[in-house]
């Protein structure tokens, strides 16, 4: 089984589903198909990089000639999508393709039918820790292959332990520092995801305070539609009034609910609408139609903005989700 990353921070995920199919980049460097050898290859990403590194090109052509010579028709393949944390499982059903046209950025295409997928939530902590965003392509764990078949065919996984050999995949990759921080944003995620309902009300109450907001949270029980009132004033009269709803669960939330929640707005309120579960696309539509300015956060959006803003957020939510700083040299 091969994980075909789908882009940086696996973005183009869900397009790579809905295409049928799994794609490569390094795009300036034109039509990989043409090179013919690893070498060629390592001097088309010279020409097209020079401002690379040897190594980063010569990890970037191993790269794009294993996508074109080892991986073959048949092969089982899963790719990424962060956005609603599911691994998509497929088999590979066509020889590799120039094809721009699909996905300029990634233009090198291989056909796939998809044909299940599992959320990462459901995998053991080991088999998250050996799919991580470590190479464009490789070779997945067997032990961690087989938990997410066993997944998606409704079998209980059997328990196995997994090798870390982590620093020996950070050694092999183009951008060791990029792909650290891909694994830290989705093991930030799994953190979030294990706080309570209360407690991920309180997390993005400290996102708000950190952006100079102050913020009146709902008590449990029935909040006609609001979690938390964010304003700078701290009760709601100084504009601009941002009303809150956080649903903290796996399903992902559909236009009803954010009818439901838009409903009771005041003209000028603004709205921001968290969902861990994710969105259906009717509901963005709903968000975007919107007469109020309405912002819906998925847990990927959520984990993104936490991050961005930790230095300012307070000692209540660090203490919610405690994490250490790492210097890298520049």
């Amino acid at each position: 089984m091969w994980k075909i990353n789908a882009g940086r921070r696996s973005v183009m995920g869900r397009q790579f589903v809905e295409q049928e199919v799994v794609g490569i980049g390094w795009s300036e460097a034109g039509n990989h198909i043409e090179a013919g050898t690893k070498d060629a290859l390592i001097q088309r990403l010279a020409e097209a990089y020079p401002d690379r590194s040897d190594q980063q090109n010569q990890v970037g052509a191993s790269q794009i000639w294993r996508f074109l010579t080892e991986v073959k028709i048949g092969d089982d393949v899963i790719t990424y999508d962060p956005g609603d944390r599911l691994y998509h499982l497929g088999t590979v059903t066509g020889a590799p393709e120039y094809r721009p046209d699909i996905m300029p950025s990634l233009p090198i295409v291989r056909r796939v039918r998809w044909a299940a997928h599992v959320s990462r939530d459901a995998l053991s902590t080991a088999a998250r820790g050996r799919l991580g965003a470590i190479l464009t392509l490789f070779k997945v764990h067997d032990v961690a292959a087989q938990e997410l078949r066993d997944l998606a065919e409704g079998r209980a996984p059997a328990a196995a332990p997994i090798a870390d050999d982590l620093e020996d995949a950070l050694a092999a990759s183009e951008d060791p520092f990029a792909d650290i921080e891909d694994l830290a944003l989705e093991r930030v995620k799994d953190r979030l995801l294990a706080l309570g309902w209360e407690e991920m009300q309180e997390i993005v109450a400290a996102l708000l305070r950190s952006l100079g907001y102050r913020t009146i949270v709902s008590p449990t029980g029935p909040d006609r539609g609001k979690d938390i009132i964010a304003s700078r004033d701290g009760f709601g009269f100084e504009a601009p009034r941002i009303v809150v709803e956080v649903k903290h669960r796996r399903g992902q939330m559909g236009a009803p609910e954010i009818r439901a929640f838009l409903g009771g707005r005041h003209a000028e309120d603004r709205g921001l609408y968290v969902s861990t579960g994710g969105f259906t696309r009717e509901a963005y539509f709903e968000g975007e139609r919107a007469s109020n300015v309405t912002h819906l956060m998925t847990l990927d959006g959520l984990a993104r903005a936490l991050l961005a803003n930790y230095e300012t957020i307070d000692s209540h939510g660090r203490a919610l989700l405690p994490l250490t700083r790492i210097y890298w040299p520049a």
